[in-house]
């Protein structure tokens, strides 16, 4: 019986979410610290996307030639650098390039660990073990987020910075001691392509148009790319101006009670694991189908004047948001054989753009309508995300056949 390494992979989804939108509960504190607009501010949001979406495809080569746990444990160290290098900054602009280069560092754990997942695991569990490592991505959201806005508002907003620093290098060591090299997990017998080179990689090993292009003649994975799209813009989006709609009256709500409204991740994290064999049981299509089914109504939830029913909607939104990316991450290793990393980051790039795009666009919407304007869009963006997975996609895969038995352990 093979075991397999849940844990680990649970800490690296941790490790990818913890810093990126750790700013949105500060985003009103920035904004009157700085005497900057709400479009400003949300720089601090959209950069770190930005630089994820850009650097995505190049860490995803990287990983397939040396090796999934190098980039994983080497990113997570750089990132905890980044992030105690935020909290010097003294404008505005500082902050915005420190989270620009915390989301450069990003994807070397983001990509690699989504490849780790299909390399280790077998088809027959690829949803469970991907929805493992969303349950970490969920409580990483959740904890960033969280410790931001309640030291932002005990302290200052540097030293959130700093707390969040000592969070990455907690999880850079718990994964440097537990995260085992897929090379020697791996389900293959040939050796991968960073086994056999001899060499250390140049330049040439990351010139790879023909790579590219063969991936995007696989239209299954092109449609994968635009779902992601449409499912980061929907977190984003969300999670981003609603803090406006909620810091402003008739609710009012403090940085403290800001950072603690995404709580509402929790309920995610419960749900996504027995989504994640739902998925593998049932497949993709039914997968993303109600997974934004769940986001678009709990978006339109939040409309209601009543704070308790904007926090049930936030939590329906969020869920939605979770199981559609376990669906989407899992779907892309079914239908990719070939330079899985290089694949997960392409979806990486227009992943991130979806979530730069949902914390810019908006902004317009915003002193226009207001957040009922701002959730139309996103409702909009959902069901058009529905509509290219269901008619792109493939309908039940075949080929996926019964592997060893495995056993998920710490």
């Amino acid at each position: 019986m093979r075991r397999l390494p849940t844990f680990p992979v649970i800490v690296a989804g941790y490790a990818a979410f913890v810093d990126l939108y750790a700013t949105q509960p500060l985003l009103p504190l920035l904004a009157r610290a700085f005497h900057a607009s709400a479009f400003d501010v949300s720089l601090t949001v959209t950069a770190p996307a930005v630089a994820v979406g850009v650097a995505a495809p190049i860490v995803g080569r990287l990983a397939d030639r040396v090796g999934f746990r190098r980039v994983i444990v080497g990113s997570a160290i750089a990132l905890t650098v980044a992030t105690a290098l935020a909290a010097t900054s003294t404008t505005l602009a500082q902050v915005i390039f420190w989270r620009f280069v915390q989301g450069v560092m990003t994807p070397g754990i983001f990509a690699s660990a989504i490849a780790y997942i299909h390399e280790v695991w077998p088809p027959t569990h690829a949803g469970r073990a991907t929805a493992a490592y969303m349950t970490g991505t969920i409580l990483g959201g959740f904890t960033g987020r969280a410790v931001a806005g309640v030291v932002a508002a005990d302290i200052s907003w540097p030293a959130a910075f700093v707390a969040l620093a000592i969070l990455n290098a907690a999880v850079a060591v718990i994964l440097w001691q537990t995260l085992p090299d897929d090379r020697v997990l791996g389900r293959g017998t040939k050796p991968r392509k960073h086994e056999a080179s001899t060499h250390e990689p140049g330049f040439r090993d990351f010139v790879f148009p023909s790579q590219i292009v063969d991936l995007f003649k696989n239209k299954a994975l092109v449609a994968t790319f635009a779902v992601g799209f449409c499912v980061l813009f929907t977190q984003v989006a969300m999670f981003t101006y609603v803090t406006f709609h909620l810091a402003a009256p008739p609710f009012n709500l403090s940085t403290v009670a800001l950072g603690w409204l995404f709580v509402v991740y929790l309920v995610g994290a419960a749900v996504t694991p027995a989504a994640g064999r739902w998925i593998d049981a049932y497949g993709h299509r039914l997968g993303i189908g109600l997974a934004m089914g769940i986001g678009g109504a709990g978006a339109l939830a939040t409309l209601a004047p009543s704070l308790a029913m904007i926090i049930a909607g936030l939590a329906m939104c969020a869920t939605g948001v979770f199981i559609a990316q376990a669906t989407t991450s899992s779907y892309i290793g079914a239908v990719t054989t070939r330079d899985r990393a290089l694949a997960v980051g392409l979806y990486s790039t227009f992943y991130y753009a979806g979530g730069s795009t949902g914390a810019a666009l908006p902004a317009a919407l915003w002193t226009r309508g207001g957040w009922p304007a701002c959730v139309g869009l996103v409702v909009a963006v959902q069901a058009f995300g529905v509509a290219v997975a269901m008619t792109c996609w493939r309908g039940r895969l075949a080929g996926v056949h019964h592997e060893p038995e495995v056993e998920a352990v710490p």
